[in-house]
Parts: C-alpha cells; sequence; structure tokens
C-alpha cells in the first residue's frame, strides 16, 4: 500500500485582466509563448489555453449585454441628458438676470 499523504494540488488563479496582458504581452512582444510564460512564473500551456479562451469572447462589452439592458440603459441616459439641460436652462435664466441692468439702478 502507498503511506504516502495524497497532496492535494493548489491552483493559482488569474483574473481576465492578468490573462488579457498576458496573451497580448505574448502576441505582441516578438517573443515565444515560453518566453513569456517563464517571464510570468506560467506555463506556455496555459498562456495558449488563455488565447483561445479570449478568442472566443466578444471584442466588446456591448455584444455581452442584452437588448432589455440596453434599452434601460438607453432610458437612463436620457433622463440624465433631460436634466442636465434643465440645469444648463436654470443656469442661462440666472446668468441673464444677474447680468441685465438693474432698472431701479441709480444711474443718474
Amino acid at each position: 500500500m502507498n503511506n504516502e499523504n495524497p497532496v492535494s494540488r493548489k491552483y493559482k488563479r488569474y483574473d481576465e485582466a492578468f490573462k488579457r496582458s498576458a496573451v497580448e504581452l505574448w502576441l505582441q512582444g516578438g517573443k515565444s509563448a515560453e518566453q513569456v510564460a517563464t517571464e510570468l512564473g506560467i506555463t506556455s500551456q496555459s498562456l495558449q489555453h488563455w488565447k483561445k479562451q479570449l478568442a472566443a469572447l466578444p471584442t466588446s462589452g456591448l455584444g455581452q449585454r442584452s437588448a432589455q439592458q440596453l434599452e434601460e440603459e438607453n432610458r437612463r441616459l436620457k433622463r440624465e441628458l433631460q436634466g442636465a439641460l434643465r440645469r444648463c436652462d436654470i443656469l442661462k435664466k440666472t446668468l441673464g438676470i444677474l447680468s441685465s441692468p438693474s432698472e431701479n439702478g441709480s444711474n443718474g
């Protein structure tokens, strides 16, 4: 029988930003996958796997949102625009009132 204690492997997890940066460094840096992997302390297989994963993802965040989410964002942005336009009108009126000559002024 094997008396060795089974050693559970602990895999290091990397966030998407790291994976994306590593793949970009590999593809744009002019180095081999092995060289980049060694510099980053990862395996070249991981780097190649991440490249495949990232290639399968949409390049734009818009592709990941549903039509309902886009419509809601559109409505929210329209409300924000209306509020900004109202504030702009109020400022214009206030500026007009403050800059117009006073009717009760004591001009000689």
